[in-house]
């Protein structure tokens, strides 16, 4: 089920209660009419001299219309409970379609498609001291090389949740790509996100995973960092360079360091 047959299911709720809604109105509407037209005979039942069975007949009828009323809104009330209870699974369903659309399904940790979102909403807010950090796994395919691709992502995991630990104050990490991560850390100045950087890096260096074909232990795991403050006239395309290029410079410059030197 995708977000368009969940729109479409939505409608067709909205659609139905609609209905239900006017239909029960429209059967109040009739009963308060009859209801103000018997009691207006009622108020003049000595002027028109009324008999006991005619008096009883406008009794049953009033009886008879309190049941449909009574029956009208227990349907009513019926398809409201029908409605939310549609509306529940239609909402877990749409979590899990969001979840399908914004996480990556490895690490779990947001995707390459939720930072563009994101990273679009916090320019149109003007987000002034917002900060990008870019992270690279080092020496990434000899993990895959030596060890296969199934300890390759037992890496990738176990480096998503370290870093998605040291997340806070409305920091979000992304999958950006192969063994690419990236940090979008709002408010905050150079200086402030270089040190958060620096805090992943040496956080990464205590990461270990066992290779379970081999009973070893696998410690050797590092990441490089560049980090870039967005500038006015910044674009994500311009921050995300600047970001990337000090990446690359400190993987030329031996890797497992953040760039730059200095906040």
């Amino acid at each position: 089920l995708d977000v368009r047959d969940i729109r479409q299911s939505m409608e067709a709720i909205a659609t139905e209660l609609s209905q239900s809604l006017k239909d029960t109105s429209c059967d109040a509407d009739s009963f308060r009419a009859k209801i103000e037209r018997n009691f207006s005979r009622l108020s003049r039942l000595d002027q028109d001299a009324m008999d006991l069975e005619q008096v009883m007949g406008m009794v049953r009828a009033l009886v008879q219309d309190s049941d449909d009323i009574r029956s009208s809104t227990d349907y009513l009330s019926s398809q409201l409970s029908k409605a939310q209870q549609e509306i529940d699974s239609l909402r877990l369903q749409l979590q899990n379609t969001e979840k399908d659309i914004l996480f990556d399904a490895l690490t779990g940790c947001l995707n390459r498609r939720a930072f563009d979102a994101d990273f679009d909403s916090l320019l149109s807010q003007s987000p002034k001291g917002c900060c990008l950090i870019l992270v690279d796994v080092d020496h990434f395919k000899r993990f895959n090389d030596e060890y296969g691709h199934l300890l390759g992502d037992q890496v990738l995991k176990a480096v998503a949740k370290r870093l998605l630990d040291s997340c806070r104050d409305g920091t979000k990490l992304y999958r950006f790509g192969g063994e690419e991560f990236a940090i979008l850390v709002p408010t905050s100045q150079l200086r402030v996100a270089r040190q958060l950087a620096e805090a992943m890096r040496r956080a990464l260096e205590k990461v270990s995973v066992r290779d379970r074909r081999k009973g070893q232990l696998i410690s050797n795991i590092s990441a490089s960092f560049g980090v870039a403050e967005w500038q006015q006239m910044d674009t994500r395309q311009s921050l995300t360079e600047r970001a990337d290029t000090l990446l690359y410079e400190a993987k030329r410059l031996g890797r497992n360091r953040v760039m730059p030197i200095s906040g």
